[in-house]
């Protein structure tokens, strides 16, 4: 049981540098997230035809089984505050990028980086020691439980109908 959850998180911990890829190397998360890489931006977008930041999160949790709101300050308002030093994959990371508190969100995917929807390149990976981010992040938080996060750390073959 050890060494089958000891490589189901090796697998996260796995992230693709050209393309799409994220550290949910073969996992539900990480197909749902590859399909979106490059959607372009729109305020207000739930779907693959355009994504705010926020519609971005809901989109991906809802594809695995989660609901989330569609508002980043809602988002930061559920789960457990988790410490950047204890980020795991899956976990929702925070940004105030209007000064007004929190204002953008995305999605923590391993190796310092997350997914989220840039108003400037939309559905994108970035890292988290990018000055822009370093500057203005906020927190973090865990919205899946131990088991939830195990599931999706899972190799998901038999999920090859994620969309």
């Amino acid at each position: 049981m050890k060494k089958k959850l000891a490589a189901a998180l090796l697998s996260f911990s796995i992230i693709l540098t050209i393309g799409a890829g994220s550290a949910f190397a073969d996992s539900k998360m990480d197909k749902v997230i590859d399909k979106a890489i490059g959607t372009k931006y729109v305020s207000g977008g739930v779907s693959t035809n355009g994504f705010d930041c926020s519609g971005f999160t809901m989109y991906v949790f809802d594809k695995i089984g989660i609901n989330l709101p569609h508002q980043s300050g809602s988002q930061y308002q559920m789960g457990t505050a988790i410490s950047r030093d204890n980020l795991r994959e899956g976990d929702l990371v925070f940004f105030n990028t209007s000064g007004r508190g929190v204002s953008h969100v995305g999605i923590y995917v391993g190796d310092g980086k997350f997914a989220h929807a840039s108003s400037s390149r939309g559905v994108t990976i970035s890292s988290l020691s990018d000055s822009y981010y370093v500057n203005r992040y906020v927190g973090a938080k865990r919205i899946m439980s131990t088991d939830a996060y195990q599931t999706v750390a899972a190799d998901s073959q038999d999920n090859d109908d994620v969309q």
